[in-house]
C-alpha cells in the first residue's frame, strides 16, 4: 500500500476511534435522559460552577413523587444503601446492603446532615425539598482513600423528581454528578470513576424505580 494511503487508512481509523470514544461517553454520560432532560437546569448546579464533568441520568418511575422520595431520603451507608449492585461494593470492602423497604428510622434528614458514601466519608446535604430534590455536596476521597490528603475534586450529586410528561401518574427521576478536578492528578481520578459511575448509577436508578413500583419493597417498618 503507497505510503499516502496508508496514512490515510491510519488517520481513518483513528477519527473512527475518538468519535466512538465521545459517543460513548455522551450515552453513558446523558443514560435514560432526553435530550431536554440532559441539559436541563437542575438545584444543585451552582454548588460545582464550571465543572469539569457533568453526568445525567434518568429513569421514568410509574408512581408520583410521594411515593419515590421516602427511598432518597434514606440513602446512604448505613442506612438504606443505594439500590445498586450491592455484590460489587462488598468486594472493594464498602459493607453496604440496599434495602427493600421504607424504614421510618431512616425518614429524618435535613440540610446540613451527612449522608455517608462509606466508613468514615460522607457528603454534606446542601439542599433539599420534600418530594423534589435532594442535593449532596463535598469533595471526592483520593485513591488512598478518605484520610490520604485534600479531596482531589469537588463533587455534586443531585437526585430530581419531576412529572413524568404525557402521564396522569408517573415520575422522571434525575440524578446528576458534577465534579470539578483539583489539579492533574484529580483530572484523573475523576476521569478513572466515569465508567464506574454510570455502571453503578443505572442499576441505582432501576433499583429505586424498582422499589418505588413496589416490585421489590415491603410496608414502612
Amino acid at each position: 500500500m503507497p505510503s499516502s494511503r496508508r496514512v490515510f487508512a491510519a488517520t481513518t481509523l483513528a477519527a473512527l476511534g475518538v468519535g466512538a470514544a465521545l459517543l460513548t461517553r455522551r450515552m453513558t454520560q446523558t443514560w435514560g435522559t432526553s435530550a431536554l432532560e440532559a441539559d436541563l437546569p437542575l438545584p444543585g448546579d451552582d454548588l460545582v460552577p464550571a465543572a469539569d464533568v457533568v453526568a445525567t441520568r434518568a429513569v421514568g418511575i410509574g408512581t408520583p413523587p410521594s411515593e419515590v422520595w421516602p427511598w432518597l431520603v434514606q440513602l446512604g451507608y448505613g442506612r438504606g444503601g443505594f439500590y445498586s449492585h450491592d455484590r460489587l461494593e462488598r468486594m472493594v470492602g464498602l459493607d453496604i446492603r440496599s434495602a427493600d423497604r421504607v424504614e421510618a428510622a431512616w425518614q429524618d434528614l435535613a440540610v446540613g446532615d451527612q449522608v455517608d458514601l462509606a466508613d468514615g466519608f460522607g457528603l454534606r446535604v446542601a439542599a433539599m425539598q420534600q418530594g423534589r430534590h435532594l442535593v449532596l455536596h463535598g469533595g471526592g476521597p483520593g485513591p488512598g482513600g478518605p484520610a490520604a490528603g485534600p479531596p482531589p475534586f469537588d463533587f455534586s450529586w443531585a437526585f430530581v423528581l419531576l412529572p413524568w410528561e404525557g402521564r396522569a401518574v408517573g415520575t422522571r427521576l434525575l440524578v446528576r454528578e458534577r465534579y470539578r478536578a483539583r489539579g492533574a492528578a484529580g483530572r484523573l481520578v475523576v476521569e478513572a470513576t466515569q465508567l464506574v459511575s454510570w455502571v453503578m448509577s443505572a442499576a441505582m436508578l432501576r433499583g429505586i424505580r424498582d422499589r418505588a413500583e413496589g416490585r421489590l419493597a415491603r410496608p414502612v417498618g
